[in-house]
């Protein structure tokens, strides 16, 4: 393990929670100018998932930072003139194009993976490589089809070969079509100049290291790690070189790096209201959301009904720079239903309230509907602040 000099600034809880979210984006004026492409670029990372509620995780990103951004819109920001590319970060991602050098890293160990889940069947890889450049971009089922039965796991020849072939790099996910992916060849769909895997593994884990904590702002060498899925030890050999400053942090018990651009000028301005989709990356990894917002956070969607907690897409909802509360939202015709609504405080009300409304608007919905809030005495006041807001 690389030995660090000793830190030179010490933050209190609060300030790092205010780096954490002015990086994240939710303090001060956004860039509008930039759009949903400068939040991709700010983010470094915008997580992709199946599930849709409101709307797909990757259009709520951009709209709890940016508000009532179209989902046209984001769609066009993401793939249109090749600004992105999707692979494995944190999880499925959209990436910004530039960062593509940066993932040859991953790209080689997955080229040198001893085992896989699924069997490649001879000929098929080489196959799908001659369709996608004869007549690509092509999804998986325009390749010849994406599943053998209608389990969810069970790929096809094809499936394989092509989500194979994404891993290595000589394929592109171009565009999200239907949900599907829609498949190019690397070499059509990556500009030129970035289209090499030059870098050691060295220079990528320095730069992807030097973006994570670009990105949260200051972070644990386990925040950091978390962000594009690095092991420790990968942090630990880069992250002197980084350009990332040691700091420490009251209450956090552990060393701590930040960006030093984000510490030389105080983070201030308005702090967002707003609905978080549960993949935001505010919220990645639950230790650092309770160590910053003493809040707890879990995805309860694949959990079973009987044992939810707070709902299948509880969102938490940010406001004044804190985790106020959570709604488990669904539509139904032109009305937002609030299925669960939880409030950390009576005070809570109105912003819950707020964002409600505002993200009902969002996906043109006229009326909100609360079914069910947590603590009982605590529905009055928040069916009082949607009432104002609603009529």
């Amino acid at each position: 393990m690389t030995t660090l000099p000793p830190p030179a600034t010490e933050l209190s809880a609060a300030e790092a929670r205010r780096l954490a979210l002015r990086a994240q984006g939710f303090l001060g004026a956004p860039d509008r100018r930039a759009g949903v492409r400068g939040v991709l670029r700010h983010l470094g990372a915008v997580q992709l998932d199946t599930i849709s509620v409101l709307a797909r995780s990757h259009e709520l990103i951009p709209y709890a930072r940016l508000g009532a951004v179209g989902r046209r819109t984001v769609d066009d920001a993401y793939w249109k003139d090749t600004h992105a590319f999707e692979y494995w970060s944190h999880a499925a991602c959209i990436l910004p194009i530039e960062e593509w050098p940066h993932f040859a890293f991953r790209r080689r160990a997955l080229r040198n993976r001893p085992h896989w889940n699924h069997h490649l069947p001879e000929g098929d890889y080489d196959r799908v490589i001659k369709q996608l450049r004869a007549e690509g971009p092509l999804t998986a089922t325009d390749l010849g089809g994406a599943k053998k039965t209608s389990e969810w796991w069970d790929w096809s020849g094809t499936k394989v070969a092509v989500e194979r072939a994404l891993m290595y790099g000589e394929v592109v996910c171009v565009e999200r079509r239907g949900w599907k992916r829609v498949y190019d060849l690397a070499e059509r769909a990556i500009p030129a100049a970035l289209l090499h895997d030059d870098l050691d593994d060295t220079e990528c884990l320095r730069r992807l290291v030097h973006l994570a904590g670009r990105s949260l702002g200051v972070g644990t060498r386990a925040d950091i790690a978390d962000y594009h899925r690095l092991k420790a030890e990968q942090v630990d050999a880069v992250i002197a070189d980084s350009g990332l400053v040691p700091v420490t942090v009251q209450g956090w018990g552990r060393p701590a790096w930040a960006d030093p651009a984000a510490l030389e000028t105080p983070p201030r301005g308005r702090h967002r209201t707003t609905l978080l989709s549960p993949f935001d990356s505010l919220i990645w990894e639950r230790a650092r959301t309770e160590r910053i917002f003493g809040f707890t956070h879990r995805l309860e969607a694949y959990v079973p009904k009987r044992k939810r907690v707070h709902g299948y897409f509880a969102m938490p909802v940010l406001a004044g720079g804190r985790l106020v509360g959570r709604v488990d939202p669904a539509r139904e015709g032109r009305t937002l239903v609030a299925k669960q609504v939880t409030l950390e405080s009576r005070k809570a009300a109105p912003a819950v309230a707020q964002a409600l409304v505002e993200a009902a608007s969002w996906v043109d919905c006229t009326d909100v509907r609360v079914e069910r809030v947590e603590t009982p005495d605590l529905r009055e006041p928040l069916t009082r602040e949607l009432a104002l807001l609603l009529h």
